[in-house]
């Protein structure tokens, strides 16, 4: 195989190498015989893993299965290494993919790193605890972001003060995104704490799920849902504009006062305009009353009645001379014999419910 066609990514050099040990005439497999849940049979290592990611398996047979390939990566020599990254490649390429996600800079070196921090836990790691290939791929995920932190701190100004420096844009500090995502909702604070202490900080996933009260394996099912959320979360931009500080009630209700005072001085500004028109509908009232008393005239003349009916509306009016309250004949004959049905202006301003006058409907 030429050099050209050897890959440059670290990863992808490893899927190449786990691919070439596979192949004929001498592939290596692995025996499944004596292992609950798996075939009696030597299996194919693409089968081993296609097995180990399946669904189906369970945990427990899972750990046994890297218990063992990591007992052969450290006895057997270098193919079982190959075979132990190759078998972890998928978890390791999504780590990968997770690291590289707004980076900017060369990937493969994060990807190196990755697989440094993979293979130096191998020859470490305490085969009793379960989850034995998550914390190896932890490990590689600590020392790859190890290394991006230190490339990002190359590019920040130093200055002689002390305190916090701002996160490089566009990333964020990982704290502040777990609150964030709190803050919305996303996760709980248990999630968090869980996310938190295991892929930030060097706690195993056994350690953070005794501080939380909970067992081992049910802190790795919550963090795996509580880590797809916040992907689909980070991806969709919903913790983008999640405010961490408190909003100022006052200020809120303010500035909601502000419209309803301007709605109500609006009424009392319009009030000299509504005098106004009121004072214009008012004044044709006398002209409108003369041929109502005109008309009422002539029937009086015409109709006995009505003329007796008039008379006694003299006397009233003489009566209310008497008494000091002074009205025109005009208007109680208007009040008497016609129903006015004007607006309420209209009726003050012809005289309709003046003191001493009786304005009964017609």
């Amino acid at each position: 195989m030429s050099a050209r066609s050897w890959p440059s990514s670290p990863l992808a050099a490893a899927g190449r190498a786990f691919t070439l040990l596979v192949q004929p005439p001498t592939p290596i497999g692995f025996d499944g015989r004596g292992f609950d849940g798996l075939p009696d049979e030597i299996l194919p290592l693409e089968q081993l893993r296609a097995l180990l990611l399946a669904p189906q398996t369970n945990v427990e047979v899972r750990d046994a299965v890297w218990r063992e390939l990591v007992i052969r990566a450290r006895r057997d020599g270098p193919a079982w290494v190959v075979a132990a990254v190759g078998i972890a490649l998928p978890g390791l390429r999504h780590i990968a993919g997770l690291l590289a996600a707004g980076w900017r800079g060369d990937t493969r070196d994060m990807d190196a790193e990755l697989l440094v921090g993979f293979l130096s836990r191998l020859k470490t790691i305490d085969l009793e605890p379960p989850r034995v290939v998550g914390r190896l791929i932890d490990a590689g995920l600590r020392a790859a972001r190890r290394s991006r932190d230190a490339d990002s701190d190359t590019h920040l100004v130093h200055t002689g003060a002390t305190g916090p420096t701002a996160p490089i844009q566009p990333w964020d500090h990982p704290d502040l995104v777990l609150a964030r995502a709190v803050a919305a909702g996303v996760i709980d604070a248990d999630e968090a704490h869980l996310i938190a202490a295991t892929r930030l900080e060097d706690a195993t996933l056994a350690q953070a799920a005794a501080r939380v009260g909970i067992t081992a394996g049910l802190a790795s099912s919550w963090r795996l849902k509580a880590e797809r959320r916040l992907r689909d979360a980070i991806r969709d931009g919903d913790l983008a504009f999640v405010s961490l500080r408190p909003r100022s009630r006052r200020r809120r209700r303010g500035d909601a006062t502000q419209p309803r005072v301007a709605a109500t001085q609006q009424p009392v500004a319009d009030a000299p305009l509504r005098k106004t028109a009121a004072s214009q509908r008012v004044a044709p009232a006398d002209d409108t009353t003369r041929p109502c008393v005109a008309a009422t005239q002539q029937r009086k003349t015409a109709s006995p009645p009505r003329a007796a009916a008039a008379s006694a509306t003299q006397q009233r009016r003489t009566v209310g001379s008497m008494l000091g309250a002074a009205a025109a004949p005009e208007v109680v004959l208007a009040a008497q014999q016609t129903a006015f049905v004007g607006k309420t202006s209209d009726r003050e301003a012809a005289g309709v419910g003046a003191p001493g006058i009786g304005a009964g409907p017609a």
